[in-house]
Formats: C-alpha cells, structure tokens, sequence
C-alpha cells in the first residue's frame, strides 16, 4: 500500500478479499485498523449475473440450472461452485470477524448503491469520516445500462458510466431453480442480517 499523508486516506479493491479465506489474516498483519467496506448484493441476482460475465468469455459451459444444481430430481444446490459459493456471506463474514470488530466494517447494499447512490455513498462518507461532499447532483441515470453514471455537479468533462462489461442483459433462467436457491440461501442471508444488524430485504 502506499503511504498517506496527513488528511488522506488510501483506498484498494478487489471482489476476491471477501471470500478468500487468508485476505483477513494478512490485512490484519499489516494494518489492523484499516476500515473495511463491502458491497454485497442479492445473492440469487448475484449468481446470475457471475454466470452471464462467464458465458460471455466461455459460451459452451452448461447452463445456469445444470451448475447450480448437483440433483434436479432432489434439487440439491452445489454450494461448491463459486457463483453459489460466493453468495453464502454470512460464512465469509465469520471469517472476518475473528480479525477484525463489526464496528470496522461498512456493508453497503448493492440494490440502493443503484437506486439511491448518492444515500448509499454518503453513509460511506460517514463511516470514513468524511464530510459528506457526493450528493444526487453528481449522479444520472443511464437507462441503457440500468445503472447511475457518474458527473461534475457542474456539468463539466464527461460523465463516468460502467464499462461494456457491466450492465450486461441476464439469460432466462428456470423459475424453479431460481426458487430452490432463494430456499437455498434464505438461512444464510437471515444470519448474515443478524450478523450485520441489516436486513437487506433479499427475499
């Protein structure tokens, strides 16, 4: 990580730190301070849209229902494969929590960093103890990609929207196989509300 001056904070990303299980260990060996945000989403829509960014680069695997489902006569889920696994956020936040308090982590809901972003940054803002200085001037909405664009509340330079490959449009998948994995993943997402003190209203 670089170093920061006075009055800066610095900032690093990637979505695997959340489900890899030496990320905690190894953040916490070199800054057992840090601040710790995640954005987290429905984990049925997640799995979904995991699956469209994969056939976008391997279009010949099998489909949605036949990965997520071991037995589609029993309906069992195969948890072990990464769309389905990822989504079992209450495992992956045990994880953290033997490293680091509740009280340096920061959960954001991905539904409202959609549809309210400037609410959702500004609690960002807040848990960094920032002044809250993002607000709905600096967002529009882009009905092509069904996602907010970034802009200058003046209205200068040109606004940041996400790249081609977000926003992509989902395949239809089996009603029924979607219902097995909100059965599947009801347990685990009332635990993660418990967990967290949030209910994220994935139902």
């Amino acid at each position: 990580m670089p170093k920061a001056l006075d009055g800066q904070i610095v900032m690093e990303k990637t979505p695997r730190y959340f489900v890899t299980a030496e990320a905690p260990g190894r953040i916490h060996a070199m800054s057992k301070d840090t601040k710790l945000i995640v954005v987290v989403r429905d984990p049925v829509t997640r799995a979904v849209s995991d699956y469209t960014q994969i056939i976008s680069k391997a279009p010949g695997i099998p489909g949605f229902e036949t990965l997520t489902l071991k037995n589609r006569t029993t309906g069992l889920i195969d948890a072990s494969w990464s769309p389905i696994w990822i989504g079992i956020y209450a495992q992956h936040l045990e994880n953290w929590l033997q490293y680091f308090p509740l009280s340096q982590m920061h959960f954001v809901s991905g539904e409202k960093l959609i549809s309210d972003p400037a609410g959702e940054l500004g609690k960002v803002q807040d848990f960094l103890g920032l002044q809250r200085m993002i607000t709905d001037e600096h967002f529009f909405f882009n009905e092509t990609k069904g996602f907010p664009c970034l802009k200058k509340p003046q209205g200068n330079g040109k606004p940041h929207c996400l790249g081609k490959t977000k926003g992509r449009i989902h395949p239809d998948i089996d009603p029924g196989v979607i219902e097995k994995l909100r059965e599947f993943y009801r347990p685990y997402n009332h635990h993660f509300y418990q967990m967290t003190g949030q209910n994220f209203g994935w139902e």
